[in-house]
């Protein structure tokens, strides 16, 4: 009862239901905090390597890694936490911790909050597009749909919507032209009516349901949303014509249509070797990516009802791995990471939780990872307290996690538009 009113409080503050939508701009492999967003210019070259400088963003006070600045620009319109931690040095682990929010290590799989989000709002859900897509896939180190079933896993797009053409799989082939689509459909409808054995089927009906929604998820307006070529040459190029760039743009084409998870998954961010080289690619790629999103959401009016996120499994060593076979790497860093929030009610220009000199140990505000998601649920309009129906087990708690000593540290109010939350 308390919780009940607690919520009920919350949501009396702000409006109702503020974010309709979540972005996951996921770093899978782990992206480095210290040359992203907590840099560490004061430190030695050990910490910093060949990145040392940061610059000042328009927020002041607030200054992030120097490959980033289309993001310095627009700082005023996202947040960072600088103090996610779960202890995690293992990528299936940590993935399943960043996903899940789940640190009780019981033996319950649970599923991603991209699943939970899918299974609340299938009820009130009426798009013709899955509620839950990967682009271009999930992470295949984890069943995402959990104990919830398959039914509430992501639907993973394929193809390479850098190309002329986004090839999503089973919606999109070159192959097969509109036209010809439409005559086969028409040809197996003619066949269905003088097949003397369609009719003695009970569940013809439902057939027939299953076909219009494929039919229109094929065929019909549903299919130009992965259309990129309907954006302007400007719009296109403004994120990138790269992999990154032109996912993030499908992933505010779905979000415009409705979609209320999108997975944007990027690879090449586990830089054990060559790390600096590759930062030097991949986060002039991201920067890019990322600042066009965030102000295409806001230009068109949606970066208030949509979540933004961006983050990996986990950080990297803030100490550089100068020596053989590293030659300049970062390891695996689960103690102290940074995540980007954005939009859907979290407030922007502000800074969570603070690391050392080195980045090595967190000295202010730790966030879990249940932290994070439950707030996201809150944000969306699900109790984060609530539960979730387990086929064998009953009832479980949305987030185990939550609440728990070492596992948690409270939802992150510091961020969140609301006038009172005691």
């Amino acid at each position: 009862m308390f919780i009940f009113f607690c919520l009920a409080g919350f949501f009396s503050g702000i409006d109702a239901q503020p974010a309709k939508s979540v972005i996951l701009i996921y770093l899978d492999g782990g992206p480095s905090q210290t040359d992203t967003f907590d840099p560490k210019p004061e430190a030695t070259r050990d910490i910093y390597g060949l990145l040392k400088d940061a610059i000042p963003t328009n927020v002041p006070g607030i200054v992030i890694g120097s490959k980033l600045p289309m993001l310095a620009r627009i700082a005023d319109k996202y947040s960072l936490v600088r103090s996610l931690t779960h202890g995690v040095n293992g990528h299936e682990t940590g993935h399943y911790a960043m996903v899940t929010g789940d640190l009780s290590r019981n033996s319950v799989v649970y599923p991603s909050y991209g699943s939970v989000i899918s299974f609340m709002k299938k009820p009130g859900y009426r798009g013709v597009l899955p509620p839950y897509i990967s682009i271009t896939s999930a992470n295949s180190r984890f069943n995402e749909g959990g104990f919830l079933g398959n039914e509430y896993k992501s639907f993973n797009t394929g193809g390479e919507p850098e190309k002329m053409v986004f090839e999503v799989e089973g919606i999109v082939n070159r192959s097969v032209k509109p036209q010809k689509l439409r005559k086969r459909i028409q040809m197996l409808d003619k066949f269905e009516k003088v097949n003397p054995f369609s009719a003695s089927f009970s569940y013809t009906s439902t057939i027939d349901s299953f076909r219009q929604v494929n039919t229109e998820f094929i065929s019909g307006e549903s299919r130009q949303v992965f259309n990129l070529a309907s954006e302007n040459k400007e719009v296109r190029e403004r994120y990138g014509m790269n992999r990154l760039g032109q996912s993030c743009l499908a992933a505010r084409k779905l979000v415009e249509a409705g979609v209320p998870f999108v997975n944007v998954r990027t690879t090449g961010w586990d830089t054990h070797k060559k790390h600096f080289q590759r930062m030097n690619a991949m986060l002039p790629e991201l920067d890019q990516a990322l600042s066009a999103l965030i102000s295409d959401l806001d230009t068109k009016g949606l970066l208030k009802h949509t979540i933004v996120l961006c983050g990996g499994e986990f950080g990297r060593t803030p100490k550089v791995l100068w020596d053989a076979p590293w030659n300049g790497g970062r390891a695996h860093f689960g103690q102290a990471f940074s995540y980007l929030v954005a939009g859907g009610g979290f407030i922007p220009g502000k800074v969570l939780g603070k690391t050392d000199k080195t980045g090595e140990k967190i000295i202010d505000r730790e966030v879990y990872p249940c932290d994070l998601i439950g707030t996201v649920y809150l944000l969306m309009g699900i109790d984060p307290h609530g539960t979730l129906p387990h086929p064998l087990e009953g009832n479980l708690p949305v987030l185990p996690s939550l609440g728990k000593k070492g596992q948690s540290n409270g939802l992150l109010f510091e961020l969140i538009e609301i006038d009172n939350h005691e």
